[in-house]
């Protein structure tokens, strides 16, 4: 008989991992297998074996889940999740591995859908190539890939990934967002076979088919996928890639909150397999690891088209009407470029980052504005839909013709979204092909569903928020056309210049990839700000040494850690009397260099019927952190955020 410390995927008892269970045959670490805990029957993972019988009568494995185990790296990078984070393994587990691992299914074909590209075998150029070179050199660790926005990282991924697989060993590519991966798996079907793609948008089946093949593959793999990819159990990784690394979408918003750049490092240390990181705007933070550790920053500033013909940018001063004379958010210099586009066939985007048709709907009258009744924020209105809707909650109302307040018909709806933006241009140019992308659009309108129709220039007026401006390789594009550039300046966070200036720099490099001519035109309200000048010169040099500068002044990251402490309570004045406690008792029990922001009221201070108020502390060592987490009173009330990428 064998004894093991399993842990099963469900929190059994709060403070305890994992218990020892007895096996009539040899199991491995990593191995899976289905447990019973009291009356219930779990999945479980064996973590360690137990040397000698336990003085104590233990339950019996009820079967093993999976002949083969994890590979270690993964088990290793389990562990690490749940004590670098502070969330209990079976939580981590509930992420690191499919859903319905024990259910009886059919063996599926992994099938991908793939839009040809016209690409055959390509020759790096010299930045290329001298990238490649040196990640191969510094072998295992972080190499941060600076590339400037269509210099050709894909291709850099690509040869890396070759060389890997070649050696006999596996490769994980991460990306942002679902919408890239048709794109990349695009550009790496015409190298490689066999690549296993993972999303959440496949089915409780597919993923898990796709996830035993990585876990039985005798044979190296290439996976691609968001940031759930990391977990996908190929034999052997010897690279991890991951694709425009500035993205917060590599942040896990749910528990456990880690950030897949952290976990790479550890899987890619584990594996003893080199760790790429590219982006034409890397975040601050990453950048100035790198720098201050010294581990490799390869620069590609030059397009990887020779022949490339920077777009010529031309900025709009919304403060000055005389700009405006035929629309009221359109210039009159942008309708014009549209005008000129359309008769030549050449495709626009207009880019702007908030959903729906108008932010804010008042009364004239007596300025009653409608709010959520539980989020207490103003109501977004949906004109295609006839609804004012909550960006929080998703409550959702009819649109008033008379004020509530008053009774007066002088209703009226003020700020820009996506759906009026699009409204406005098929009434401006109806006879043209209009395609809006954003958190609204339907399952068969979203970036992936439309991936060809984006590529190959059906659509000719293109409008959307980030999910547009991301890495996404258009080659009919002409113009970009930003509607409002400092919409996010405003956000009371320290990281909304470097999102502003990312966002700029991307969506500028939508274009400005061939010899082709093209343009880019920017509305703004600030347009002597620095993210925004700065964002669109692409100059990433001048940017980080004044945001660095500025993160040192402030003492934000990477020059302290933080914590995000936040509760909930039915009352406001609940909020404020544990949020003062609770206050009150860290400054009692933490070490006088732990800075403590607040109580305050959270960004969003009501949501879902509940007040929300906020702690931030700051501390010079991690550990502080997490010895704060500890004091956290036990329920539901409060939850934490450690390494937060924003504080709203």
């Amino acid at each position: 008989m064998y004894f093991y410390e399993v842990a099963p995927t469900q929190i059994v008892r709060s403070g305890t991992d994992s218990f020892t269970y007895a096996s009539d045959t040899k199991l491995s670490v990593g191995q899976l297998v289905r447990i019973s805990v009291g009356k219930k029957l779990m999945n479980g993972i064996v973590l360690t074996a137990v040397s000698s019988k336990p003085p104590y009568d233990v339950k019996s494995i009820e079967f093993v889940l999976e002949p083969i185990a994890l590979p270690g790296p993964h088990v290793a990078l389990t562990r690490w999740l749940s004590e670098y984070y502070v969330t209990p393994l079976a939580t981590v587990l509930q992420t690191v591995l499919p859903a319905g691992l024990h259910k009886k299914r059919r063996e599926k074909e992994l099938s991908l859908s793939v839009t040809a590209r016209e690409r055959t075998y390509f020759v790096l150029n010299k930045d290329q190539a001298a990238a490649v070179e040196a990640v191969v050199k510094s072998g295992v660790g972080t190499s941060v890939l600076h590339g400037v926005t269509g210099s050709g990282k894909t291709a850099v991924y690509i040869e890396l990934a070759r060389r890997t697989i070649g050696s006999g060993r596996s490769v994980i590519v991460l990306v942002p967002e679902i919408a890239l991966t048709s794109q990349v798996v695009a550009e790496f079907s015409n190298h490689f076979e066999d690549i296993i793609l993972t999303h959440s948008r496949q089915t409780e089946a597919q993923r898990h088919a796709a996830w035993r093949a990585a876990l039985q593959s005798d044979k190296p793999r290439i996976v691609i996928g968001p940031r759930s990819a990391l977990f996908m159990p190929v034999p052997n990784i010897g690279l991890v890639v991951i694709d425009e690394a500035h993205e917060p979408s590599y942040k896990q918003e749910q528990s456990p909150r880690y950030h897949a750049l952290r976990a790479a490092h550890q899987l890619s240390a584990a594996s003893n397999a080199p760790l790429v990181i590219g982006s034409a705007t890397p975040a601050v933070v990453d950048y100035y690891l790198a720098e201050s550790t010294g581990r490799p920053i390869l620069t590609m500033d030059t397009p990887a088209v020779p022949q490339a013909h920077k777009p010529a940018v031309q900025l709009v001063d919304m403060t000055k009407r005389t700009h405006f004379k035929r629309h009221r958010f359109l210039s009159d210099a942008v309708l014009q470029q549209i005008e000129q586009d359309s008769m030549s066939g050449k495709q626009v985007l207009l880019f702007h980052n908030r959903r729906g048709s108008a932010p804010t709907t008042l009364c004239e009258n007596c300025g009653w504005q409608a709010g959520c009744p539980t989020c207490f924020i103003p109501l977004t209105l949906h004109a295609d839909m006839h609804e004012l809707r909550c960006h929080i909650c998703n409550f959702a109302s009819r649109v008033p013709t008379s004020c509530p307040e008053c009774g007066d018909v002088s209703i009226i709806h003020k700020g820009i979204g996506t759906k009026l933006i699009e409204s406005e241009i098929r009434r401006l140019f109806p006879k043209l092909n209009v395609a809006r992308f954003d958190g609204d659009a339907a399952a068969n309108e979203t970036v992936e569903a439309r991936y060809k129709e984006l590529y190959d220039g059906t659509i000719d007026i293109i409008i959307g928020t980030q999910v547009i401006a991301k890495g996404l390789d258009l080659p009919k594009l002409h113009t970009v056309v930003v509607v409002q550039a400092d919409a996010g300046l405003s956000l009371p966070d320290y990281g909304s210049a470097e999102r502003t200036f990312q966002l700029l720099a991307q969506v500028v490099g939508r274009v400005g990839r061939t010899s082709a001519e093209t343009n880019v035109l920017v509305q703004s309200y600030q347009p002597t700000h620095p993210a925004i000048t700065l964002g669109l010169a692409q100059d990433y040099t001048q940017f980080y040494k004044l945001a660095i500068e500025q993160r040192r002044r402030s003492n934000f990251p990477p020059f302290t850690f933080l914590l995000k402490l936040q509760c909930s309570y039915k009352t406001e004045a609940a909020s404020i009397r544990n949020a003062k406690a609770l206050a009150e008792q860290l400054k009692n029990s933490l070490p006088k260099d732990v800075q403590l922001l607040g109580p305050t009221p959270a960004f969003y201070e009501r949501a879902g019927g509940s007040y929300r108020w906020q702690l931030v502390l700051k501390s010079p060592k991690r550990n502080y952190l997490t010895d704060a987490i500890k004091l956290l009173p036990p329920g539901g009330n409060w939850q934490f955020e450690l390494d937060p990428i924003s504080l709203l």
